[in-house]
């Protein structure tokens, strides 16, 4: 073996490695915003036919670009906290390095600002929206998510709210009916005890950096409890709505994966810091699912 091949594992890295660069912007995450746009979509009336275009432009936005822009822009402002918690994440490994996290997450932020000026005004203002709540929750001097009630809240509300509204407005050519507003924020308000349950898997380390996660502050067993709770009663409003419009059937189907839920729960409860994982697997399927019930029920309200 070369001496330039003994040292060369223990040279800097000056360009960041591709399948970290995918790793940082987390594939795995992109899903739910992408789904609630295209609940949006649905929720809206409008026939899809000659907007197609925007359906697939706005699935790509509140995916891959909003959100792993989001992502990015989180993992830099966490490089101290990863450096505890996951030491093998993309920036704290080295195979991001320098500042190079930092550019990725602005040009995504340009990006996403560029997109979102092609979804007409309704989309470019809530593409605004979104990547200043990005960079609120994660960034100083704002950094929301120090705030175990104030981050979740904020997240849940870009996540689930902020795409539905955009997909009904984008389709609709206009502001979203009231009640597809009303049934948007509910699922986002939902959305924190999601995000809260995410919280468990980064516990030791914000609680030596000083974020104050509800299972930082609470425990994990009364933030996993409070999580449940937040996450069943805004759908048990939407069942009420739904009854209250005259959508039975689509209220039954919402009642009937809520149920399923509370199963699911009760697995959680028995061990909260070793179920979250699992949860954020099972039970977030069944949540999104009754999002979508939901949206067909709107659609057919004319809304």
């Amino acid at each position: 073996m070369s001496t330039a091949d003994t040292l060369a594992p223990d040279l800097p890295r000056r360009w960041p490695e591709p399948r970290a660069m995918l790793r940082l912007i987390k594939p795995v995450t992109w899903f739910p915003p992408m789904w609630a746009y295209l609940c949006g979509a649905v929720s809206s009336g409008a026939s899809p036919g000659g907007h197609w275009g925007q359906v697939v432009l706005g699935v790509l936005l509140a995916g891959p670009v909003v959100c792993g822009m989001s992502q990015a822009a989180n993992d830099w402002c966490d490089r101290h906290v990863d450096a505890i918690n996951e030491p093998d994440r993309p920036i704290p490994s080295g195979r991001i390095p320098g500042r190079w996290g930092l550019w990725i997450a602005l040009a995504m932020s340009a990006l996403s600002l560029l997109v979102g000026w092609q979804l007409g005004p309704w989309g470019f203002a809530a593409t605004v929206a979104g990547v200043l709540a990005a960079w609120a929750y994660s960034a100083e001097p704002v950094r929301l998510k120090r705030s175990g009630w104030w981050g979740p809240g904020l997240v849940g509300l870009s996540y689930e709210t902020l795409p539905w509204f955009t997909g009904a407005a984008v389709l609709a050519a206009g502001a979203p009916a009231w009640q597809v507003v009303l049934v948007a924020l509910l699922y986002g308000l939902g959305a924190h005890g999601i995000m809260t349950l995410n919280d468990f898997k980064a516990l030791e380390g914000d609680r030596q950096m000083g974020v104050n996660t509800l299972p930082v502050t609470l425990g994990p067993e009364r933030a996993a409890r409070l999580a449940c709770w937040i996450m069943a009663v805004p759908q048990v409003a939407v069942i009420g709505l739904l009854l209250n419009w005259g959508k039975p059937l689509h209220a039954a189907g919402v009642a009937g994966v809520l149920l399923l839920q509370f199963a699911a729960m009760r697995v959680l409860l028995r061990d909260p810091r070793a179920k979250a994982p699992w949860y954020n697997g099972t039970g977030i399927v069944l949540y999104i699912s009754g999002m979508m019930i939901t949206a067909f029920a709107l659609r057919h309200l004319g809304a």
